[in-house]
């Protein structure tokens, strides 16, 4: 497992493509050097191949997951890393409260079409803000990182809005146009029904993110072959998106 010092080594340097249509979103390919990406490649597969690796625990949303807190030991920890945070919220001019949701997502062939959103939703952590070199991880066993703490209750909890998504993919067969599977940005919400604006693949050592405001909808595309990837998000103080956006465009869930 390289330490989370180590990104500047594990970074494959390539260029990373920012791209203005539909939205203002990144791409990136071969993200990871070919030597750590086996290694993120090898804890995957033996997560999704382990009985129980992964829980059907999203409601209708048609996949499953694991938390990236209980694997945050192995190399897939770079995740969830001080350091991988402050680069993202860099790239974007976050001002970014140290607070991360990060899973694993899998979908199996035959996938079902997600629903366009946008992600800027509201998450709860619990207990301080993370210090300059912490990280505060979604924990539902401490506070509903969705619903808050229950009416009455005493929990030291706060309450944040999603600031960017990222989406990383990785243990997945070889790619080709017609297995589905892409990740769907759409120009807006009215016009969904009519396809996505852009799809990117899910080619493996690939990501893309983008800023979560109230335009930025995409969803899943269905899949004829397995599909799995890293969802994480960062946070903003609801104060800084009350300010940009209003708190009428915020989207509880």
């Amino acid at each position: 497992m390289h330490a989370i010092d180590d990104l500047h080594d594990v970074l494959a340097h390539r260029r990373w493509v920012r791209r203005k249509r539909p939205f203002d979103h990144v791409v990136a390919s071969n993200v990871f050097t070919p030597e750590f990406y086996r290694e993120l490649h090898q804890q995957t597969t033996g997560i999704v191949g382990s009985p129980d690796g992964l829980a059907r625990n999203m409601g209708a949303y048609d996949a499953s997951s694991a938390e990236l807190r209980v694997h945050r030991d192995g190399p897939l920890g770079i995740f969830v890393s001080r350091a991988w945070h402050d680069m993202i919220a860099g790239i974007w001019g976050l001002e970014a409260t140290g607070d991360v949701s990060a899973t694993l997502h899998h979908h199996e062939p035959g996938g079902k079409s997600g629903w366009p959103h946008n992600d800027l939703n509201p998450s709860w952590f619990a207990g301080p803000v993370p210090g300059p070199d912490e990280i505060s991880l979604v924990d539902n066993a401490k506070v509903d990182h969705q619903r808050g703490p229950e009416p009455g209750s005493e929990a030291d909890a706060r309450e944040t809005i999603r600031g960017v998504a990222l989406l990383f993919y990785l243990g997945n067969p070889e790619w080709e146009p017609g297995d589905g599977g892409e990740t769907a940005l759409y120009a807006s919400m009215s016009g969904a029904a009519q396809g996505p604006s852009a799809a990117v693949p899910p080619v493996n050592n690939s990501l893309v993110m983008f800023e979560c405001t109230p335009f930025s909808w995409h969803g899943f595309l269905g899949n004829r072959k397995p599909r799995t990837s890293v969802v994480m998000w960062l946070h903003r103080s609801k104060k800084d998106a009350v300010a940009r956006w209003g708190e009428k465009s915020i989207v509880h869930w």
